[in-house]
């Protein structure tokens, strides 16, 4: 059914406006750990809980990893820009909140209802980018994401650093709300979703989407207090695991026999989404020993201070947009997955070459070895991501990017605490004690201590080549040589169910086959957000 909405945008000038907020949006949440990081001796300082500050971090990264399927169904279900206004409306209130916190309970508390809202601006942020843009311009948009992110890691830390010794601590939060206020600004006046006609009829199964939660939250939380607040095989962490086993059944029970289920079984089902889904997993578990480990090697090891360490991670953010937007002139040539799996192969041989820098090395030597990852890891991520969001249609998207970005929280999640095992296991052996990457690293100068942490962070990089080779195995043995991108972007009708019809199999070109079948121009023009 027609809905009376145009295709297209009316300008330029209108199209960028949508665009810069949706940079701004995501920059909320790109700038959120770096910019906190370097205030959290200040935090603890006026706060205290220095025994579980940790969960600044935990705890958001929680609220996000279990919401993001939820949000990506809604989004499917009711359109992206609710979802999307919601988001951001709920992680500025996190934000108010948490520059009001009166100690670190109630900040934490704070922190998670920050993560509930960014849990949908994470994943709506990156559906919208594929709605508004065709396949060919595509990478354009996910270039200038990624640049968001890259800017704010370089940045982040300097700004948070700034405000908590020039300013107050509370400023680091309260500096999200004239973004984000700009950001729902322009949203609400630029961006307009077709009218969805079969929203109303939809039926949400939040009785899965609370499962999901529950099962999310209590085995993330065994994982990342898993060795740090209790031993692996003590009482809590065995009740945690079986607790997250028995939710999950009951998930599983719930979702199979929802109408509408928050995670559908066709995201498994799907040989590219699923191949796409745990090859982005192998990406966030390998990405733990870039982001965690090496700012403590190059202080303790190369003896950098802490800017200098972070530019030496920061140049990594440089390459990783360049490669990123330069990759759509290599899978146009090769296919998605090709792509894909030359840059992958070359991240694994780059991680490698980590056990050939010599002790106690050069900085340049780590910095040229995290600049090729980023352009390595640029050419794998964005044609898998823009591949698997060309195969299906506008009333899917939602859940494929979501089931995307969860799987590489979730890989994230897993490395920090497997990585954390593997580090904290050369050190006890190297040092002859319980010890740990924190306790090290305060004993710079000692001549034993430095060489531990070099070797523990060889092998962590060890262990993410082979995260890197799982990647690789999955991509050959699962994903299709060729996507079947649909031949029009997006479907027609997105409040309507899918309808069946044939995909096109991605060409070198990434042109769809002849022979699929042709949308009218009347659906298409009723279904593409447009701007004005």
């Amino acid at each position: 059914m027609r809905t009376g909405v145009r295709t297209g945008v009316s300008s330029p000038r209108r199209r960028g406006a949508v665009v810069a907020a949706l940079m701004l949006a995501m920059a909320l949440a790109a700038l959120d750990a770096t910019i906190i990081a370097t205030a959290v001796p200040q935090i603890v300082g006026d706060l205290g809980g220095f025994s579980v500050f940790s969960w600044l971090f935990s705890g958001y990264l929680l609220a996000v990893t279990v919401t993001l399927p939820v949000y990506g169904k809604l989004s499917d279900t009711f359109g992206r820009k609710p979802v999307l206004l919601f988001g951001i409306a709920l992680f500025l209130l996190g934000s108010l909140l948490c520059a009001g916190a009166w100690d670190m309970a109630a900040l934490i508390a704070f922190r998670v209802v920050q993560g509930l809202g960014g849990g949908a601006i994470q994943g709506t942020v990156q559906t919208l980018a594929a709605d508004l843009y065709p396949l060919e311009q595509r990478p354009k948009i996910q270039a200038k994401l990624s640049t968001v992110w890259a800017v704010s890691a370089v940045a982040g830390p300097g700004l948070g650093g700034v405000l908590a010794a020039y300013a107050d601590w509370r400023w680091i939060f309260l500096i999200n709300l004239p973004v984000g206020a700009v950001a729902l600004w322009l949203i609400a006046r630029h961006l307009h979703e077709p009218a969805r006609s079969h929203a109303a009829e939809s039926r949400i199964d939040w009785a899965g989407a609370a499962a999901v939660f529950a099962c999310g939250g209590v085995l993330l939380t065994a994982v990342v207090q898993g060795g740090v607040a209790w031993p692996w095989l003590s009482a809590p962490s065995l009740t945690l695991f079986g607790t997250g086993a028995l939710l999950a059944v009951a998930a599983v029970f719930i979702e199979r026999r929802a109408a509408e289920p928050i995670i559908p079984g066709w995201v498994w089902r799907r040989r590219t989404i699923a191949a796409v889904n745990l090859a982005l997993g192998a990406l966030g578990l390998l990405m733990v020993a870039p982001t965690v480990f090496l700012p403590t090697y190059a202080q303790s090891v190369l003896r950098l201070d802490p800017v200098a360490a972070g530019f030496v991670l920061s140049v990594m953010t440089l390459s990783w947009p360049v490669s990123a937007a330069l990759s759509q002139h290599v899978y146009r040539r090769i296919g998605f997955r090709n792509t894909a799996v030359v840059g992958m192969a070359a991240a694994a041989l780059i991680l490698l070459s980590f056990q050939l820098v010599p002790y106690p090395g050069s900085a340049w030597q780590p910095a040229l070895i995290m600049l090729l990852l980023g352009a390595a890891l640029g050419l794998f991520q964005l044609p898998l991501m823009v591949g698997v969001q060309s195969t299906v249609g506008w009333a899917e998207r939602g859940t494929t990017t979501a089931s995307v970005l969860f799987c590489r929280q979730i890989g994230q999640t897993v490395g920090a605490a497997v990585f954390g095992a593997i580090a904290n296991g050369v050190l006890t052996a190297r040092l002859g004690g319980s010890a740990d990457l924190d306790s090290a690293a305060r004993n710079p100068g000692d001549a034993g201590v430095r060489r531990a942490i070099d070797a523990a962070v060889d092998a962590v990089y060890l262990g993410a080549a082979c995260a890197a080779g799982l990647a690789l195995v999955v991509l050959l043995t699962v994903a299709p040589r060729r996507f079947p991108v649909l031949k029009q972007e997006p479907e027609a009708n997105p409040g309507a169910k899918p309808e069946a019809k044939a995909p096109a199999a991605e060409s070198h070109a990434s042109r769809p086959a002849s022979g699929a079948p042709q949308q009218s121009q009347e659906n298409r023009q009723s279904q593409v957000p447009r701007v004005d």
